[in-house]
């Protein structure tokens, strides 16, 4: 448990630091640069069949951000983490999940921005990201 841990940790730094060193062009390009590396709403790759079940969902209300993944949690397969990174790829928050956990992180920020990615780290299905516009 502990190795697949520190390899999902490790996984998930690595992608991170995609999303991290350049996040505009991440999402934006037409080419789906990142394709096979981070998965979303419109790009889930292989993973189409997992969109409802993987993309996280960000809700603001003031300076409270709530992440949802709508995913069960078990041993077997769970949400090892969410981020919160801001436009210029700046983690601003995140949160290790447990499998006995919900999948849910509630951060609170002295201002909530305006526009955000969220990210949802599966330990089955990769790295999912989504874009947040108030």
């Amino acid at each position: 448990m502990i190795n697949r841990r520190y390899f999902l940790k490790g996984s998930f730094l690595a992608a991170t630091g995609l999303v991290v060193l350049n996040p505009s062009k991440t999402f934006a390009d037409d080419d789906h640069k990142y394709s096979g590396v981070v998965y979303t709403k419109d790009n889930p790759g292989k993973w189409s069949k997992k969109v409802k079940s993987h993309a996280p969902i960000a809700t603001v209300e003031g300076n409270k951000i709530t992440v949802k993944t709508m995913h069960g949690m078990s041993e077997p397969h769970y949400i090892v983490r969410h981020t919160l990174v801001g436009k210029d790829g700046i983690v601003l928050a995140d949160k290790t999940l447990y499998p006995t956990d919900k999948a849910v992180s509630v951060f609170e920020l002295d201002k909530a921005p305006k526009s955000f990615f969220v990210t949802s780290f599966c330990n089955k299905h990769d790295l999912w990201v989504s874009e947040y516009s108030s």
